[in-house]
C-alpha cells in the first residue's frame, strides 16, 4: 500500500497517486453495529475488483461508504488520488469522481430513458442536442434505443437495469461501482452486460469494483477478487489464485464447487505429494507455492478437490450417487472410501447410477478447516 500521505497538499490531493481507490483502515457502522472494520483496499486505474460474498457480508456497506451515501467513522478513502473521507471529512456523492449502478436501478420516474442518460452528460457541461446524441448512442450500444422515449414504469427490469448502466457510463467517471447489476438478467442478457461492462472499462481507463454473490461473474469479470466475511476480506488475489489457493474452507467453497477429504501425505517432492486415500495411494500435482506439508513422515492432512481436479478411471473406488448432463459437460457425485466427491468431465455421461467405477485425482490444494466462526453451516 502507498505510504502515508506524502505528496498530499492542503486539499487533500496527491500529484502522483496512481490509484483509483485506496481504502486504509475503513470502518463503517450502524447503530452500535459495526458491519465493515478496518478495510484495507487498493485499486489500480483501470482495473477492476469483484467483492464476492455472500449476502450480508458488507459487500453493499463497503460501496455506499465509497460512494459517499453513508460516513465512515474511522479511517480513510482515497479517490483518484483526493482524499474524499477522513478524519474530520466526508465529500458528498456529488463531489466524489464515482458512478454507481444499483441492484434496485434507482432510476427518477419522470424521466425519460434518454433523459435519465443524458443528464449526467448536461452535468458535463455538454450542449442539450449533443448530450441527447450522446445518450442515445450509449443506450444503442446496451440494445435499448428503442425505449428512448419510455419512462421506468413503461420498461421491464431488464431494460431498466440497462438505463441505469447507461447513466453510469454517461458520467466517465474514474472510478465505477456495480451493485449486483445483474441479479434480475436473464443469463443472455447478463452475458451481454458483462461484456459491455468489460467493453467500456478498456475504452474509457475507468477502475471498476462489482458486488456480486455469483463466482462464475467474479472470476470471468474481475483482474482481483475480494473475499468479504463479516465485513473484511479475508482473501484478496487474483480469480486463479483464489480458485486454486483458498486460504480456508470457507473461502474454497465460496469460489466454487469443493471436496473436502481427509488424506495422509507420504511423501513430497518437486511440487508433488503421494497420497493414502481411501485405500490406496495416488500421486498428485499440488496447487500453490510451498504449500507441500513441511512436516517429516507420514502426516495426516485435508485436501481439497474441485470438480475438474479429478476424473473418471483410476486406482480408487467409488459408487455413483448422481450424474447430471450440463449439455457441455457432466457432473458426477461418488460415494467413495475417503468421503462424497464430486467429479466434472466433459461430454455426456459416461456412468450411471449405482454403478461402481474408479476414479483419480490430478491435483488438490491442502486447507485448513474453519473453525466455529469462521462455519457459517454450509
Amino acid at each position: 500500500m502507498s505510504g502515508g500521505t506524502a505528496g498530499a497538499g492542503a486539499a487533500g490531493r496527491r500529484t502522483d497517486d496512481h490509484h483509483a481507490l485506496e481504502c486504509r483502515g475503513v470502518t463503517v457502522g450502524y447503530g452500535q453495529r459495526l458491519v465493515v472494520s478496518n478495510l484495507d483496499l487498493e485499486l489500480g486505474r483501470g482495473q477492476m475488483l469483484a467483492l464476492l460474498g455472500p449476502s450480508g457480508s458488507g459487500k453493499t456497506t463497503i460501496l455506499s461508504a465509497l460512494a459517499g451515501f453513508i460516513p465512515i467513522r474511522s479511517g480513510e478513502i482515497w479517490i483518484g488520488g483526493r482524499q474524499v473521507a477522513g478524519p474530520r471529512r466526508h465529500d458528498p456523492p456529488e463531489a466524489r469522481d464515482v458512478a454507481v449502478v444499483f441492484q434496485g436501478y434507482a432510476l427518477w420516474p419522470h424521466l425519460t430513458a434518454i433523459e435519465t442518460v443524458a443528464y449526467p452528460i448536461r452535468r458535463r457541461g455538454v450542449g442539450p442536442d449533443a448530450a441527447r446524441r450522446e445518450a442515445a448512442a450509449i443506450l444503442d450500444r446496451l440494445g435499448v434505443g428503442h425505449l428512448g422515449a419510455r419512462r421506468p414504469a413503461e420498461m421491464s427490469g431488464g431494460e431498466q437495469q440497462r438505463v441505469g448502466l447507461g447513466r453510469a457510463l454517461a458520467r466517465r467517471s474514474g472510478l465505477q461501482l456495480f451493485d449486483e447489476p445483474t441479479a434480475h438478467l436473464d443469463a443472455e442478457l447478463r452475458e451481454r452486460l458483462l461484456g459491455e461492462l468489460a467493453d467500456q472499462r478498456r475504452e474509457s481507463g475507468a477502475a471498476g469494483i462489482y458486488a456480486t454473490h455469483d463466482t462464475a461473474e467474479a472470476l470471468a469479470l474481475a483482474d482481483r477478487v475480494a473475499l468479504v466475511r463479516d465485513g473484511r476480506v479475508v482473501q484478496l488475489g487474483s480469480p486463479r489464485e483464489v480458485y486454486d489457493t483458498p486460504v480456508d474452507l470457507w473461502a474454497a467453497r465460496l469460489t466454487g464447487p469443493a471436496t473436502d477429504l481427509p488424506a495422509t501425505v507420504l511423501d513430497c517432492h518437486d511440487g508433488r505429494a503421494d497420497l493414502a486415500l481411501g485405500g490406496a495411494t495416488v500421486t498428485v500435482a499440488v496447487s500453490g507455492a510451498g504449500a507441500l506439508p513441511d512436516r517429516d513422515g507420514p502426516r495426516p492432512v485435508r485436501i481439497l478437490v474441485r470438480p475438474d481436479w479429478a476424473s473418471l478411471g483410476g486406482p480408487l473406488a467409488a459408487v455413483v450417487e448422481s450424474v447430471a448432463f450440463r449439455g457441455t459437460h457432466t457432473d458426477y457425485r461418488l460415494a467413495s472410501a475417503a468421503g462424497i466427491v464430486g467429479i466434472r468431465q466433459g461430454g455426456p455421461p459416461r456412468a450411471s447410477v449405482g454403478d461402481r467405477v474408479g476414479w483419480t485425482l490430478e491435483r488438490v490444494w491442502f486447507v485448513e478447516p474453519p473453525d466455529e466462526a469462521r462455519d457459517d453451516g454450509r
